[in-house]
Parts: structure tokens; sequence; C-alpha cells
């Protein structure tokens, strides 16, 4: 009686979960999709596949730096091995032609996510896809709608404020923000800073100072000493002494004194 009672409830359970009940891989049932782009570009659309045929998505033409706070609901994902495809396309080069078709620019990837418990009630738990200048994208499960990691409009409120209008030339507010945002990906790219403080110093030194400036020998040690340690660059570029500043506001870098010996 036991066992027949036991082959019940076991065939009962399958009818409610289907394979998930007899197989090991992890299930997360029941999530909302957040999209976080720290792209220079303007985030179109995603999907994410797993090899059990399940399937998510979200997007919603995200500028760079947005997607906190916009989800999509409510999916199953199964498994540790996923693919993420999504489209970006440059919103400067699309208002140029507003009649001509978008281009837009196809990526894929493939994520290992080992297996992770899943925290919240139902319709608390989140997960995020962080998509990187390089193409790579990162999961995050959570159960909020906070999340980013990259805070565009904040650099860019921080140099209006130190600037004034005169910053953004005679640029509209938005080109002048994806501009901000190209110049931060690339401190990301190259440095992997995602301080707000760091990035503010980066994009402010590389606009409106010198562009190479990070290769002055006193910026490398500055890069060199505060590598993983988020704060520390941008505090260090608030504090550089006024020579060096002088020297960079006049194009003396690495690379420009370099020159003028070989010239």
């Amino acid at each position: 009686m036991n066992r027949k009672l036991m082959s019940v409830l076991l065939m009962a359970s399958v009818l409610v979960t289907g394979c998930d009940a007899l197989s090991s891989a992890p299930t997360y049932g029941a999530l909302s999709i957040a999209g976080f782009n720290y792209t220079p570009y303007n985030l179109s659309r995603f999907v994410i596949t797993d090899k059990y045929g399940n399937s998510a998505s979200g997007g919603g033409d995200l500028m760079p730096g947005a997607g906190e706070g916009s989800l999509s609901c409510c999916y199953k994902l199964k498994g540790t091995e996923f693919t993420v495809k999504w489209e970006v396309y440059d919103a400067d080069e699309a208002i140029k032609d507003l009649y001509a078709p978008i281009k837009k620019l196809h990526k894929e990837t493939t994520i290992h996510y080992p297996p992770t418990k899943i925290k919240g009630d139902l319709g608390e738990r989140v997960l995020g896809l962080h998509f990187y200048p390089d193409d790579h994208v990162e999961f995050e499960l959570r159960t909020d709608l906070g999340g980013t990691r990259i805070f565009y409009s904040a650099i860019d409120s921080w140099l209006l404020k130190q600037q004034g209008k005169t910053f953004k030339d005679t640029m509209e507010d938005w080109v002048a923000f994806r501009r901000t945002a190209r110049i931060a990906s690339e401190g990301w790219t190259k440095y992997r800073l995602t301080d707000t403080q760091d990035l503010q110093q980066y994009v402010y030194y590389t606009l409106l100072v010198n562009p190479n400036f990070d290769q002055h020998p006193a910026i490398q040690k500055i890069i060199s000493e505060t590598r993983d340690k988020p704060g520390a660059f941008g505090a260090a570029m608030a504090e550089l002494p006024t020579p060096i500043v002088e020297a960079l506001k006049q194009g003396n870098s690495a690379n420009s004194e370099q020159r003028a010996t070989h010239g």
C-alpha cells in the first residue's frame, strides 16, 4: 500500500512540475526579466534560451545606462547553459535620417550560470541581464527592481553641473548624453571602471582636458595603483597636481612627448 501511495504521489508531482521533478538541472520559475544596458548603443530587444526549449525576452529600446525598473514577466528557465541574443543600434546614426530603416547590430553569446538558489515569492524573482560594452553578458538573480552597476546619467549630470551649459556646446541634450556614455564605456573597456566618481573623472579628462590623458606616466601610475579599488582612481584624479593638469591641457601626454623626442 505504501509503495502504491508513493507511486501515486510521484506521478502527481511529475504532472504538476513536468520533467523538472525528475531532473537535477536547476529550474527557475516565475521569473521577471530585467536588462541593464551599459553599451553606448540603444538596446532594442534580447532573448534568452536554454537547452530545454524555454525562452525569455526583454528590452524595449533601452538607452545607455537604462534598465532599472523595466521588467517583462513571467518566464521559466532551466539548466546552467544559456544563449543570449540581442539587438542594438546607434541612436546618433538613426536620427540622421528619420525615414531610413534603423540599422541594428545583432549580437549573441553563451553563458554558463552555475546553480543558484532563487529567493523571493512569486512576483519578486528577477533575473537581471547586464550587457557590457565588450559584448559579454552577466546574469544576476535578485528580488528587487534595482541593480544598475554603471550610472551614465549621474556622470552626465555631474559634467553639466561642473561646466554649465557651455559643456554641451550646441548639442542636443540626448546627443551630449550619448557622447558621455560612449566615453564612459571606453573607461570600462580599458580599465574596468564602474564607480561613478571614477568614470566622472575619466570622462572629464578625456573630453575636456586631453583625450590621451591616460597615456601620461603619472596617470598610468595612478591607474596601476588604484586598480580594483572603486573610487580610488576618481579621488586621485580629483587631487591631481596642477603642473600635471596644465601639462595635459597643453597636450603633453606620453605619446606627444615621444613624438617630440623623435621629431
